[in-house]
């Protein structure tokens, strides 16, 4: 079972392979919650939850619990990285989609396992949770579109990578509010992509330093490369295959 949509900004690709009774009913429950977030928490929508809190229509006390999850994570990221990751910068609004992509595409896993998948990948951008290995998942040079810089072997797990390849500089570091400098790009393998994605959008938005911070997250591997093509690598990310920059 394979599909692919366009939602929340980017293709996303769910494929399931094994398990599941009725795989393409569970597909559909995927995408209608990945959708359902769209609505909910994109802060380019006017009447999302996020925009109203914003503007300051929604007391504190009332927010879902889902959302206040979602708070939560940004808060805690916010705190381990000195101020650098901040969904509050000045001048700007409330934007929560750094942590948003991951926790609901790791929920959308969670959708899978529920009806039984035992074996699937869910694709969202280039962020990738799968289940059942092995999987084989591509690391993308951070200058060259066609080429890669690494290929991993992932069992169950997550893989998710910040860069400025597809954005450009679109990632702030909050304790001054320019532009990241020092990386290239930052990938981070870990057990949920709610912990890879955010702590690899965390660890870029602090720079060179990022690396080793990530480094240090329980059950976190990390694989960076800087502006100087250095390329950074945690004794047990599970590289298939070094493609070489």
């Amino acid at each position: 079972m394979l599909r692919v949509e366009h939602v929340m900004g980017f293709p996303v690709s769910v494929r399931v392979d094994a398990g599941a009774a009725d795989p393409e009913t569970a597909v559909a429950e995927v995408f209608a919650w990945l959708r359902q977030v769209d609505l909910r928490f994109s802060p380019f929508r006017p009447g999302s939850e996020v925009s109203r809190l914003d503007r300051g229509e929604t007391p504190a006390d009332e927010l879902s619990p889902e959302l206040s999850e979602i708070l939560g994570l940004c808060e805690h990221y916010r705190v381990a990285t000195r101020g650098a990751f901040d969904v509050r910068l000045p001048g700007r609004g409330l934007d929560p989609c750094a942590v948003v992509k991951g926790w609901s595409v790791q929920k959308a896993a969670e959708v899978l396992s529920a009806a039984g998948a035992t074996r699937f990948c869910v694709n969202a951008g280039g962020d990738v949770v799968a289940a059942g290995g092995p999987w084989r998942v591509g690391v993308r040079h951070p200058e060259r579109a066609d080429r890669l810089c690494a290929v991993l072997d992932i069992a169950d797990g997550a893989v998710a990578t910040s860069a400025r390849y597809e954005r450009g500089d679109h990632i702030l570091d909050g304790r001054t509010g320019r532009p990241v400098t020092g990386l290239l790009s930052l990938t981070v393998v870990a057990a949920s992509l709610t912990e890879a994605d955010a702590t690899a959008t965390a660890a870029f938005a602090m720079g060179a330093e990022g690396i080793e911070w990530a480094a240090s997250r329980e059950g976190c591997e990390v694989f960076a490369v800087d502006e100087g093509q250095r390329v950074f690598r945690t004794a047990g990310f599970p590289v298939a295959r070094k493609a070489g920059l």
